[in-house]
């Protein structure tokens, strides 16, 4: 398989290092508007033939095509911020090849009722589109990272093999990560955190579909595995509840993320003072959004593997019905930050993000996954993805909880 990485942040490197393991994946091309970072992260591969550095905006589908056609890619992975998915889905549509990303295409808030009624959902331009590429015979695999992805699939899992019937899905993240010399570094793309965060969280219940909700609502006290406790967790918008109704039978579908008190203060703060904006605004006669600002104030993500400490825990609890009695699980994979810097050199986050796409890659590349149109995880045979995942060096576990 070829593949073409647009975005070489922490994400786009820890796909290089994972993939960079399997005979299979015959060329990754690097490709991001910082050449240098690309030269960087093809510097650590350690074979330029099979990991080329290219120079790409990611905004210019003309440019993403030119290169998909130059390395005649088979697949194009969007790792970048999803401001770009439009320009990156479209281009894969033109080319012709295989499309996934982590992240699906942004919403927009109801103009009137933000907190009570979805405006634009997450995703509604790529499954507007779902026809056509169903027509051409091509497959945008969207959302396939660690949440979304890996937790889509444990959610199609426990319909197939757990549950007679599934009253509830909650995706929740939490994690016991520190890092050192920093008062304030986020541990993946805050302008992508900023975003799911701040948007109105959206919930999907049977019998009234989709709705929103205020930012932060309905905590709740989750205990995660493997030592890292019970932590609060919050409503986030995020695409797993765009997602699963589409493929999986349950009653309710929620998304809870750990951020933590300080984490909660700081995006409030930066709410209240316009700077999670992503519309430009004239400083001293330069167009600049203020949110690229926040972003470039703080530490790089993909640099601060050294300095982080801890796990992180990303799964999906369901609620149900087996053979007539009640029983909750939560399926789950614990990423601790020491193994992911000693085996492939990036921190947690982003490797536990990135093993699921390239698993995606493998099952696509071997048949085992197959499709047309706009397809979640969930869409899939979990049994091949989630057989894998140990191989891959992030194993799952199941947890069995009371009510």
């Amino acid at each position: 398989m070829r593949v073409l990485i647009v975005g070489v942040g922490g994400v786009g490197e820890a796909l290089a290092s994972i993939a960079r393991l399997q005979p299979w994946a015959e060329k990754l091309v690097l490709a991001d508007y910082n050449l240098r970072r690309a030269q960087e992260v093809q510097n650590r591969m350690g074979d330029s033939d099979r990991f080329p550095a290219e120079f790409i905006d990611a905004s210019n589908k003309e440019m993403i095509i030119e290169l998909a056609r130059k390395h005649r890619v088979d697949l194009i992975m969007n790792a970048v911020d999803p401001i770009y998915n439009v320009p990156i889905f479209e281009a894969a549509y033109e080319y012709g090849c295989l499309y996934m990303d982590l992240a699906m295409t942004l919403s927009k808030p109801h103009p009137s009722q933000p907190y009570q009624r979805t405006g634009v959902m997450l995703g509604d331009y790529q499954f507007e589109r779902a026809h056509l590429w169903e027509k051409k015979g091509i497959l945008a695999l969207v959302g396939l990272g660690v949440e979304p992805g890996m937790s889509d699939v444990f959610a199609r899992y426990a319909q197939d093999h757990l549950f007679d019937e599934i009253d509830e899905i909650g995706i929740r993240d939490g994690s016991n990560l520190q890092v050192a010399g920093y008062e304030f570094a986020p541990s993946f793309s805050i302008w992508t955190t900023i975003e799911e965060c701040l948007n109105p969280p959206v919930i999907w219940e049977e019998g009234r579909g989709w709705f929103t909700t205020e930012p932060f609502s309905e905590p709740e006290v989750f205990n995660f595995p493997e030592g890292i406790g019970p932590i609060e967790v919050v409503n986030v918008e995020h695409e797993e509840v765009l997602l699963i109704p589409r493929w999986v039978k349950c009653k309710r579908v929620t998304f809870k993320y750990g951020l933590g008190e300080q984490f909660i203060n700081v995006l409030k703060t930066l709410h209240m003072l316009g700077l999670d904006s992503k519309e430009p605004v004239r400083v001293k006669g330069v167009e600049v959004a203020p949110r690229d600002v926040v972003a470039a104030c703080l530490p790089d993500p993909a640099h601060l593997g050294d300095r982080m400490s801890g796990k992180t825990c990303a799964g999906t609890w369901v609620k149900g019905v087996k053979d007539g009695k009640p029983r909750q699980v939560y399926i789950y994979q614990v990423a601790d930050n020491a193994e992911c810097m000693q085996r492939w050199g990036c921190q947690a986050v982003v490797a536990q993000t990135a093993f699921n796409s390239v698993i995606g890659w493998d099952l696509l590349e071997h048949g085992e996954w197959k499709g047309c149109g706009v397809l979640g995880p969930e869409a899939f045979d979990p049994l091949p993805f989630m057989s894998k995942m140990a191989d891959y060096g992030f194993p799952y576990g199941i947890q069995e909880m009371g009510d």
